[in-house]
């Protein structure tokens, strides 16, 4: 009987001990993002791909818990500067900002001025001074609308489709005040040039990103100059998903009597371009460009410098040659 209870006192301390046993400590790392604007089909994809990194790091590792809070700026400045301020007062630990102004540089550098490490994704800022705890990262916008102009060029018929020795066109353009749209709107032409196209623009105005705007203008343009116009350049495929409507809307044909490009290389338009009607767009990789946002965070939150304040993720270009290997 004694032996008895020597045993069960044992076990009933071997029980007590164990429940005393501390749980390891769960390491909780805050991480705040601003998004320019939820209601873009690109910025969908990159918020998405953000998060699913996170939360892959989050099931893989037990002792860290990464809290991801994302917020929609809704293209508004002062909408942003609060949300971001109030990340900044809350005091995460690490910031993931895509601007929704980059002609203004007064919010990054409160940014950088909370010593708070940053990554700003997608919008570049000019001539930008980035502190010791932020960089950038996001693609050279400039390539997209070399791509772009390529793209027209190596159609059968450089792009001229009447023969009258001219590339007539439409350039539907994104923000103005965006580098992004100011690149690409750019430098699509000046790449038809550079390969010896000439080229006659007919119209060219500002959809601000919106597939609905895209349809507007696209629509008024081949109202206004018909069969004059052979070639729709759209600084994203949101507006050129717009652009596609109108065109049918008016009759014509992709790839028969009109041409159309975007950049992004969204899913849907991937599957037209494989279909004929787009004729093409170029990548801007977001899982790329995320992937590489959330390794430089964790790079930063332990301390390490970022080996590039501007660190670049190429664009592809898209056309039916390679469709396939993009469409998910």
């Amino acid at each position: 009987m004694k032996k008895l209870f020597v045993v069960l006192l044992t076990v009933l301390l071997a029980v007590s001990m164990i429940g005393c046993e501390k749980k390891p400590e769960v390491k909780e790392v805050k991480i705040g993002v601003a998004i320019y604007q939820f209601n873009d089909n690109f910025m969908t994809l990159y918020r998405n791909d953000i998060q699913k990194y996170f939360d892959d790091l989050n099931a893989k590792d037990a002792s860290v818990h990464y809290t991801v809070e994302i917020v929609d700026g809704a293209n508004d400045v002062n909408t942003q500067t609060e949300q971001v301020r109030t990340f900044i007062s809350k005091g995460v630990d690490a910031l993931i900002v895509n601007l929704v102004q980059t002609t203004s540089d007064a919010l990054a550098k409160e940014v950088v001025a909370s010593g708070i490490p940053c990554v700003f994704i997608n919008r570049e800022i000019a001539d930008f001074e980035y502190g010791d705890k932020t960089c950038y990262v996001g693609a050279d916008a400039r390539d997209s609308g070399r791509y772009q102009g390529e793209i027209i060029y190596n159609v059968k018929d450089h792009g001229d489709l009447n023969g009258d020795g001219t590339v007539s066109y439409i350039m539907i353009m994104g923000d103005p005040e965006n580098t992004d749209a100011q690149y690409r709107t750019e430098f699509s032409i000046k790449k038809m040039e550079e390969l010896g196209a000439k080229v006659e623009c007919l119209f060219q105005q500002t959809g601000n990103w919106d597939q609905a705007q895209g349809q507007e203008l696209v629509a008024n343009a081949l109202s206004t100059f018909g069969d004059k116009i052979e070639v729709v350049f759209c600084n994203n495929d949101g507006m050129a998903l717009g652009a596609y409507q109108s065109i049918v809307a008016a009759g014509r044909t992709v790839g028969k009597d009109i041409y159309l490009v975007g950049v992004d290389a969204l899913p849907e338009c991937c599957q037209m371009v494989k279909d004929g009607t787009m004729t093409g767009t170029v990548l801007n990789d977001d899982v790329g460009q995320a992937t590489a946002a959330c390794e430089t965070v964790l790079g930063l939150l332990a301390g390490k410098a970022p080996e590039k304040k501007v660190n670049y993720v190429p664009y592809v270009m898209v056309t039916t040659e390679n469709v396939d290997n993009y469409l998910k």
